[in-house]
């Protein structure tokens, strides 16, 4: 009964979130959100390839909307390792179509054990993968 009263709430309300007051959404906006032959938005996918270029990839696949990475180790930093996987939820530029997570091993006596990865670690490679994608809209948008 929940559920059925919550679907009719949503029904009544969606058609007045469709109203913008009178503004129309610039239809380069629009446009530049989109996909065009892949499954997911192609300025996030574009913008993660390229945070990611330093790592090794191990999968991609960009209608699933996923790339994840090989183990990386910073020559900085020898005794640790870090994997990076990157899930693209929507078709949209939005900041919660970025899901991030990270592993992260540190070698004690010659064997790789888990550690913790820092939850700013990957909050700032999502900040990173969000600036570059919007960087490249606004790049499209201005040709």
């Amino acid at each position: 009964m929940t559920r059925l009263r919550h679907a009719a709430y949503l029904a009544l309300l969606l058609p007045l979130a469709a109203c913008g007051g009178g503004r129309e959404r610039p239809k380069a906006d629009l446009a530049a959100s989109k996909v065009t032959t892949i499954g997911v938005n192609a300025y996030l996918w574009r913008a993660t390839l390229d945070t990611l270029s330093f790592m090794p990839l191990l999968q991609t696949d960009s209608n699933g909307g996923v790339i994840v990475t090989d183990w990386y180790v910073n020559p900085s930093v020898p005794n640790e390792r870090m994997k990076v996987t990157v899930t693209i939820l929507d078709q949209d530029l939005r900041a919660d179509a970025v899901r991030v997570a990270a592993l992260r091993e540190v070698n004690q006596g010659g064997q790789w054990v888990a550690a913790p990865v820092q939850a700013a670690t990957v909050q700032k490679i999502e900040d990173i993968i969000l600036t570059r994608a919007r960087d490249l809209r606004r790049a499209a948008i201005a040709q």
